[in-house]
Protein backbone atom coordinates (compact mmCIF):
# COMPACT_ATOMS: atom_id res chain seq x y z
CA UNK A 1 0.00 0.00 0.00
CA UNK A 2 1.92 3.68 -1.16
CA UNK A 3 2.32 5.76 1.56
CA UNK A 4 4.19 9.11 2.33
CA UNK A 5 7.56 9.00 1.42
CA UNK A 6 10.81 11.59 1.70
CA UNK A 7 12.48 10.93 -1.70
CA UNK A 8 15.30 12.55 -3.58
CA UNK A 9 15.15 13.10 -7.04
CA UNK A 10 18.74 13.23 -8.98
CA UNK A 11 19.25 14.30 -12.41
CA UNK A 12 21.69 15.48 -14.98
CA UNK A 13 21.10 16.51 -18.00
CA UNK A 14 22.37 16.31 -21.53
CA UNK A 15 23.87 20.04 -21.15
CA UNK A 16 26.32 18.10 -18.71
CA UNK A 17 26.82 21.18 -16.66
CA UNK A 18 25.40 19.46 -13.22
CA UNK A 19 23.41 17.84 -10.83
CA UNK A 20 20.54 19.17 -9.48
CA UNK A 21 18.92 17.06 -6.26
CA UNK A 22 14.89 17.71 -5.84
CA UNK A 23 13.88 16.79 -2.09
CA UNK A 24 10.06 15.77 -2.05
CA UNK A 25 7.46 14.96 -0.10
CA UNK A 26 5.54 12.69 -2.08
CA UNK A 27 2.02 10.99 -0.52
CA UNK A 28 -0.65 8.70 -1.97
CA UNK A 29 -3.70 9.94 -3.49
CA UNK A 30 -6.76 10.72 -1.64
CA UNK A 31 -9.18 8.72 -3.88
CA UNK A 32 -8.78 6.49 -6.63
CA UNK A 33 -10.24 8.90 -9.37
CA UNK A 34 -6.56 11.53 -8.03
CA UNK A 35 -2.82 11.34 -8.55
CA UNK A 36 -0.61 11.77 -6.33
CA UNK A 37 0.90 14.16 -4.31
CA UNK A 38 4.03 16.20 -4.61
CA UNK A 39 5.40 18.65 -1.95
CA UNK A 40 9.11 20.59 -3.48
CA UNK A 41 10.84 20.41 0.14
CA UNK A 42 13.88 21.74 -1.33
CA UNK A 43 16.29 21.91 -4.63
CA UNK A 44 20.01 22.46 -5.28
CA UNK A 45 22.23 22.74 -8.38
CA UNK A 46 25.48 21.46 -8.17
CA UNK A 47 27.71 22.30 -11.27
CA UNK A 48 30.14 19.61 -12.28
CA UNK A 49 33.74 20.73 -11.90
CA UNK A 50 35.68 21.00 -16.05
CA UNK A 51 37.53 17.91 -15.49
CA UNK A 52 34.08 16.03 -14.37
CA UNK A 53 32.33 18.10 -17.49
CA UNK A 54 34.68 16.73 -20.10
CA UNK A 55 34.41 13.82 -19.07
CA UNK A 56 31.06 13.27 -19.34
CA UNK A 57 30.89 15.19 -23.04
CA UNK A 58 33.78 12.68 -23.76
CA UNK A 59 32.07 9.49 -23.00
CA UNK A 60 28.79 11.07 -24.94
CA UNK A 61 31.49 10.17 -28.19
CA UNK A 62 30.62 7.06 -29.24
CA UNK A 63 33.95 6.66 -31.53
CA UNK A 64 36.64 7.77 -29.33
CA UNK A 65 35.03 6.46 -25.80
CA UNK A 66 37.24 4.60 -23.62
CA UNK A 67 35.66 1.33 -21.95
CA UNK A 68 38.06 1.69 -18.78
CA UNK A 69 36.45 5.31 -19.12
CA UNK A 70 32.99 4.41 -19.27
CA UNK A 71 33.53 2.15 -16.45
CA UNK A 72 35.46 4.73 -14.03
CA UNK A 73 33.01 7.44 -15.01
CA UNK A 74 29.75 5.45 -14.13
CA UNK A 75 31.28 4.73 -10.25
CA UNK A 76 33.08 8.21 -10.18
CA UNK A 77 29.53 9.88 -11.19
CA UNK A 78 27.93 7.27 -8.19
CA UNK A 79 30.25 9.04 -6.00
CA UNK A 80 29.40 12.75 -6.86
CA UNK A 81 25.72 11.93 -7.22
CA UNK A 82 25.98 10.67 -3.15
CA UNK A 83 27.99 13.74 -2.11
CA UNK A 84 24.90 16.05 -3.92
CA UNK A 85 22.52 13.97 -2.41
CA UNK A 86 23.91 14.51 1.12
CA UNK A 87 24.61 17.63 1.01
CA UNK A 88 21.48 18.69 -0.37
CA UNK A 89 19.41 16.81 2.36
CA UNK A 90 21.96 18.30 4.88
CA UNK A 91 20.83 21.73 3.58
CA UNK A 92 17.35 21.30 4.07
CA UNK A 93 17.63 19.21 7.49
CA UNK A 94 15.29 16.42 5.95
CA UNK A 95 16.15 12.28 6.63
CA UNK A 96 15.34 10.87 2.91
CA UNK A 97 13.76 7.20 2.10
CA UNK A 98 14.23 6.65 -0.90
CA UNK A 99 16.60 8.30 -4.10
CA UNK A 100 15.88 8.66 -7.60
CA UNK A 101 18.66 8.65 -10.11
CA UNK A 102 18.04 9.73 -13.23
CA UNK A 103 22.22 9.01 -14.46
CA UNK A 104 23.86 10.78 -17.18
CA UNK A 105 22.51 9.27 -20.35
CA UNK A 106 25.49 8.85 -22.42
CA UNK A 107 23.95 7.62 -25.61
CA UNK A 108 20.19 7.08 -26.46
CA UNK A 109 19.37 5.29 -29.41
CA UNK A 110 15.16 5.36 -29.80
CA UNK A 111 15.09 4.14 -33.48
CA UNK A 112 16.04 0.86 -34.51
CA UNK A 113 19.07 0.26 -36.55
CA UNK A 114 21.08 -3.29 -37.61
CA UNK A 115 23.18 -4.71 -34.88
CA UNK A 116 24.61 -8.27 -35.15
CA UNK A 117 22.07 -8.72 -37.84
CA UNK A 118 19.09 -7.81 -35.93
CA UNK A 119 16.91 -4.21 -35.32
CA UNK A 120 18.50 -3.10 -31.88
CA UNK A 121 17.17 0.32 -30.09
CA UNK A 122 18.98 0.81 -27.19
CA UNK A 123 20.17 3.12 -24.12
CA UNK A 124 22.88 3.68 -21.58
CA UNK A 125 23.13 5.96 -18.18
CA UNK A 126 25.63 5.75 -16.21
CA UNK A 127 25.95 6.53 -12.75
CA UNK A 128 26.57 3.60 -10.43
CA UNK A 129 23.40 3.14 -8.15
CA UNK A 130 24.88 0.85 -5.19
CA UNK A 131 27.17 3.32 -4.63
CA UNK A 132 24.79 5.91 -4.05
CA UNK A 133 22.37 3.49 -2.30
CA UNK A 134 25.30 2.21 0.26
CA UNK A 135 27.01 5.91 1.00
CA UNK A 136 23.71 6.95 1.54
CA UNK A 137 22.10 3.50 3.67
CA UNK A 138 18.38 3.75 1.42
CA UNK A 139 17.46 2.26 -1.70
CA UNK A 140 18.18 3.89 -4.92
CA UNK A 141 15.72 3.51 -8.12
CA UNK A 142 17.72 4.59 -11.09
CA UNK A 143 18.09 3.64 -15.15
CA UNK A 144 14.15 4.36 -15.88
CA UNK A 145 14.44 4.19 -19.57
CA UNK A 146 14.91 0.67 -20.57
CA UNK A 147 11.66 -0.62 -18.99
CA UNK A 148 9.82 1.72 -21.70
CA UNK A 149 11.75 0.85 -24.50
CA UNK A 150 11.51 -2.72 -23.81
CA UNK A 151 7.51 -1.85 -23.58
CA UNK A 152 7.99 -0.38 -27.78
CA UNK A 153 8.74 2.95 -26.07
CA UNK A 154 11.37 5.14 -27.14
CA UNK A 155 12.38 5.66 -23.30
CA UNK A 156 11.98 9.62 -23.27
CA UNK A 157 10.06 11.92 -22.40
CA UNK A 158 9.98 10.76 -19.21
CA UNK A 159 8.61 14.06 -17.36
CA UNK A 160 4.73 13.76 -18.56
CA UNK A 161 3.72 12.35 -15.61
CA UNK A 162 5.30 14.43 -12.98
CA UNK A 163 3.34 16.97 -15.60
CA UNK A 164 -0.11 15.15 -15.00
CA UNK A 165 0.26 15.10 -11.54
CA UNK A 166 1.29 18.43 -10.31
CA UNK A 167 -0.09 20.54 -13.73
CA UNK A 168 -3.34 19.27 -15.25
CA UNK A 169 -5.91 21.95 -14.55
CA UNK A 170 -9.77 21.50 -15.14
CA UNK A 171 -9.86 25.00 -17.06
CA UNK A 172 -6.84 25.35 -18.41
CA UNK A 173 -5.16 23.73 -21.25
CA UNK A 174 -1.14 23.78 -20.22
CA UNK A 175 2.04 23.12 -22.45
CA UNK A 176 5.07 22.68 -20.15
CA UNK A 177 8.01 23.01 -22.30
CA UNK A 178 11.47 22.27 -20.55
CA UNK A 179 14.49 23.94 -22.16
CA UNK A 180 17.78 21.53 -20.85
CA UNK A 181 20.32 20.73 -23.63
CA UNK A 182 17.11 18.90 -25.45
CA UNK A 183 13.77 20.55 -25.57
CA UNK A 184 10.78 18.53 -24.62
CA UNK A 185 6.82 19.62 -23.99
CA UNK A 186 4.21 17.69 -22.43
CA UNK A 187 0.23 19.22 -23.44
CA UNK A 188 -2.41 18.81 -20.90
CA UNK A 189 -5.59 19.86 -22.62
CA UNK A 190 -7.80 20.93 -20.22
CA UNK A 191 -9.98 18.19 -17.70
CA UNK A 192 -7.87 15.32 -19.60
CA UNK A 193 -7.19 12.50 -18.25
CA UNK A 194 -3.54 10.81 -18.50
CA UNK A 195 -4.62 9.19 -21.88
CA UNK A 196 -5.37 13.00 -23.27
CA UNK A 197 -1.22 13.97 -22.78
CA UNK A 198 0.86 14.77 -25.69
CA UNK A 199 4.74 14.72 -24.81
CA UNK A 200 7.66 14.60 -27.06
CA UNK A 201 11.13 16.22 -27.99
CA UNK A 202 11.14 19.40 -29.42
CA UNK A 203 15.12 19.64 -30.22
CA UNK A 204 17.47 21.28 -29.39
CA UNK A 205 16.78 23.51 -26.42
CA UNK A 206 20.71 24.25 -24.95
CA UNK A 207 22.89 21.83 -26.45
CA UNK A 208 23.56 23.92 -29.82
CA UNK A 209 23.58 27.17 -28.10
CA UNK A 210 26.08 25.81 -25.58
CA UNK A 211 28.23 24.19 -27.97
CA UNK A 212 28.51 27.57 -30.30
CA UNK A 213 29.34 29.47 -26.74
CA UNK A 214 32.02 26.70 -25.99
CA UNK A 215 33.55 26.87 -29.57
CA UNK A 216 33.33 30.42 -30.19
CA UNK A 217 33.75 32.07 -26.74
CA UNK A 218 35.09 29.78 -24.31
CA UNK A 219 32.25 29.77 -22.23
CA UNK A 220 29.87 27.34 -21.45
CA UNK A 221 26.54 28.92 -22.10
CA UNK A 222 25.07 32.51 -22.96
CA UNK A 223 24.52 33.76 -19.68
CA UNK A 224 21.33 35.58 -20.10
CA UNK A 225 21.59 35.87 -24.41
CA UNK A 226 23.55 38.47 -23.71
CA UNK A 227 25.71 37.22 -26.51
CA UNK A 228 22.38 36.26 -28.68
CA UNK A 229 21.25 39.73 -28.05
CA UNK A 230 24.08 41.25 -29.62
CA UNK A 231 23.94 39.38 -33.19
CA UNK A 232 21.56 38.89 -35.79
CA UNK A 233 19.65 35.66 -36.90
CA UNK A 234 20.51 33.81 -40.04
CA UNK A 235 16.80 33.21 -40.83
CA UNK A 236 18.00 31.07 -43.80
CA UNK A 237 19.80 28.75 -42.10
CA UNK A 238 17.08 28.19 -39.56
CA UNK A 239 14.78 27.97 -42.35
CA UNK A 240 16.54 25.25 -43.82
CA UNK A 241 17.58 23.02 -40.86
CA UNK A 242 14.29 23.80 -39.15
CA UNK A 243 12.97 21.46 -42.62
CA UNK A 244 14.80 18.68 -41.78
CA UNK A 245 13.00 15.24 -40.73
CA UNK A 246 13.64 15.41 -37.16
CA UNK A 247 10.85 18.64 -36.79
CA UNK A 248 8.60 17.39 -39.18
CA UNK A 249 8.28 13.91 -37.98
CA UNK A 250 5.07 12.94 -35.99
CA UNK A 251 5.05 12.01 -31.83
CA UNK A 252 5.96 9.93 -30.46
CA UNK A 253 9.76 11.11 -30.73
CA UNK A 254 12.61 11.75 -28.98
CA UNK A 255 16.64 13.08 -29.52
CA UNK A 256 19.73 13.59 -27.90
CA UNK A 257 23.49 14.36 -29.11
CA UNK A 258 23.44 11.28 -30.68
CA UNK A 259 21.06 13.68 -33.37
CA UNK A 260 22.82 17.92 -32.23
CA UNK A 261 25.58 16.65 -30.98
CA UNK A 262 29.01 17.89 -32.34
CA UNK A 263 28.56 16.99 -35.89
CA UNK A 264 25.46 18.98 -36.23
CA UNK A 265 27.05 21.86 -34.44
CA UNK A 266 30.03 22.05 -36.83
CA UNK A 267 27.56 21.93 -39.60
CA UNK A 268 25.74 24.49 -38.13
CA UNK A 269 28.67 27.05 -37.71
CA UNK A 270 29.92 26.04 -41.56
CA UNK A 271 26.09 26.97 -42.38
CA UNK A 272 26.33 30.31 -40.80
CA UNK A 273 29.57 31.17 -41.91
CA UNK A 274 28.65 30.42 -45.31
CA UNK A 275 25.76 32.75 -45.22
CA UNK A 276 28.61 35.99 -43.62
CA UNK A 277 27.72 34.97 -39.69
CA UNK A 278 29.98 36.85 -36.98
CA UNK A 279 30.14 35.09 -33.75
CA UNK A 280 27.59 36.33 -32.28
CA UNK A 281 24.91 35.87 -35.14
CA UNK A 282 25.88 31.88 -35.12
CA UNK A 283 24.94 32.33 -31.39
CA UNK A 284 21.47 34.31 -32.02
CA UNK A 285 20.63 31.71 -34.69
CA UNK A 286 21.14 28.96 -32.48
CA UNK A 287 18.85 30.85 -30.33
CA UNK A 288 16.54 31.27 -33.09
CA UNK A 289 17.01 27.67 -34.12
CA UNK A 290 15.24 26.65 -30.29
CA UNK A 291 12.81 29.24 -30.46
CA UNK A 292 11.71 27.86 -34.11
CA UNK A 293 11.97 24.23 -33.32
CA UNK A 294 9.33 24.84 -30.01
CA UNK A 295 7.03 27.24 -32.26
CA UNK A 296 6.48 24.56 -34.91
CA UNK A 297 6.28 21.73 -32.89
CA UNK A 298 3.05 23.37 -31.08
CA UNK A 299 1.81 24.64 -34.51
CA UNK A 300 2.21 21.53 -36.28
CA UNK A 301 1.23 18.61 -33.37
CA UNK A 302 0.02 20.30 -30.17
CA UNK A 303 -2.25 23.07 -31.61
CA UNK A 304 -4.99 20.77 -33.21
CA UNK A 305 -4.02 17.97 -30.46
CA UNK A 306 -5.82 20.93 -27.39
CA UNK A 307 -8.32 22.10 -30.04
CA UNK A 308 -9.49 19.02 -30.24
CA UNK A 309 -9.90 17.70 -26.47
CA UNK A 310 -10.58 21.16 -25.07
CA UNK A 311 -11.81 23.96 -27.45
CA UNK A 312 -12.72 26.08 -25.09
CA UNK A 313 -9.81 26.26 -22.74
CA UNK A 314 -7.15 29.20 -22.86
CA UNK A 315 -3.83 27.61 -22.91
CA UNK A 316 -0.87 28.54 -21.10
CA UNK A 317 2.53 27.80 -22.29
CA UNK A 318 4.79 27.17 -18.91
CA UNK A 319 9.40 27.54 -19.66
CA UNK A 320 11.21 25.08 -17.10
CA UNK A 321 14.80 24.64 -17.50
CA UNK A 322 17.80 26.71 -17.98
CA UNK A 323 17.09 27.85 -21.02
CA UNK A 324 14.00 29.63 -18.72
CA UNK A 325 17.32 32.14 -17.75
CA UNK A 326 18.19 33.09 -21.46
CA UNK A 327 16.24 36.14 -21.71
CA UNK A 328 16.97 36.24 -25.57
CA UNK A 329 15.65 32.89 -25.86
CA UNK A 330 12.21 34.03 -23.75
CA UNK A 331 12.16 37.02 -25.72
CA UNK A 332 12.14 35.05 -29.16
CA UNK A 333 9.09 32.53 -27.61
CA UNK A 334 7.06 34.93 -26.89
CA UNK A 335 7.07 36.76 -29.84
CA UNK A 336 6.18 33.83 -31.55
CA UNK A 337 3.79 32.09 -29.27
CA UNK A 338 1.87 35.37 -28.19
CA UNK A 339 0.28 36.00 -31.10
CA UNK A 340 -1.11 32.21 -31.09
CA UNK A 341 -3.15 33.95 -28.16
CA UNK A 342 -1.06 31.46 -25.94
CA UNK A 343 0.36 32.75 -22.83
CA UNK A 344 3.68 32.70 -21.92
CA UNK A 345 4.89 32.10 -18.06
CA UNK A 346 8.09 30.87 -16.16
CA UNK A 347 7.43 27.39 -14.01
CA UNK A 348 8.14 29.78 -10.96
CA UNK A 349 4.71 30.99 -11.32
CA UNK A 350 3.31 27.22 -10.66
CA UNK A 351 5.35 27.03 -7.54
CA UNK A 352 8.39 24.63 -8.66
CA UNK A 353 11.91 26.20 -9.41
CA UNK A 354 12.34 26.25 -13.47
CA UNK A 355 15.92 23.88 -12.30
CA UNK A 356 14.14 21.50 -10.51
CA UNK A 357 11.32 20.08 -12.45
CA UNK A 358 13.78 17.19 -14.01
CA UNK A 359 14.62 16.40 -10.76
CA UNK A 360 11.48 16.67 -9.04
CA UNK A 361 10.05 14.30 -11.77
CA UNK A 362 12.49 11.53 -10.94
CA UNK A 363 11.63 12.20 -7.09
CA UNK A 364 8.03 10.97 -8.24
CA UNK A 365 9.03 8.07 -10.34
CA UNK A 366 11.47 6.67 -8.10
CA UNK A 367 8.06 6.46 -5.49
CA UNK A 368 5.56 5.48 -8.48
CA UNK A 369 8.04 2.19 -9.25
CA UNK A 370 8.62 1.78 -4.84
CA UNK A 371 5.28 0.75 -4.72
CA UNK A 372 5.04 -1.22 -7.88
CA UNK A 373 3.40 1.53 -9.55
CA UNK A 374 3.68 2.65 -13.76
CA UNK A 375 5.40 5.66 -14.47
CA UNK A 376 5.54 6.23 -18.19
CA UNK A 377 3.24 7.59 -19.80
CA UNK A 378 2.83 5.53 -22.45
CA UNK A 379 1.14 8.30 -25.25
CA UNK A 380 3.88 10.27 -25.02
CA UNK A 381 6.24 7.65 -25.35
CA UNK A 382 4.61 5.19 -27.63
CA UNK A 383 4.52 2.38 -25.33
CA UNK A 384 2.50 -0.27 -25.48
CA UNK A 385 1.39 -0.04 -21.94
CA UNK A 386 2.18 1.50 -18.65
CA UNK A 387 5.14 0.01 -16.79
CA UNK A 388 7.34 0.12 -13.45
CA UNK A 389 10.29 2.10 -14.74
CA UNK A 390 13.68 1.65 -13.13
CA UNK A 391 15.82 -0.87 -11.49
CA UNK A 392 16.21 -1.41 -7.86
CA UNK A 393 19.08 -1.18 -6.06
CA UNK A 394 18.52 -2.46 -2.17
CA UNK A 395 21.00 -1.63 0.80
Amino acid sequence: MPKAMVVAGVMSGTSADGVDVALCRISPARNEEDAPRVKLLGHVGFKYSKAVRAAVLAAMDAKAASVADLSRLNWRLGEIYADCVEKAAAKFGVKIALVGCHGQTIYHQSAAAKYLGDDVRCTWQTGEASVIAERLRVPVVSDFRPADMAAGGQGAPLVPMLDYVMFRSAKVSRVLQNLGGIGNLTAIPAGAGVDGVMAFDTGPGNMVIDACMQQLYGKAFDRGGAVARQGSVISSVVELISGEKYFSASPPKSCGREQFGADFVSRFISLCRKAGASDADIVATATALTAESVLRGYQRFVWAHLGTRAPLAKTEFVVAGGGAKNASLMAMLRERLQPLGVNVRLMEELGVPAQAKEAVAFALLAWLTWFGLPGNVASATGAARGVVLGKVTLV
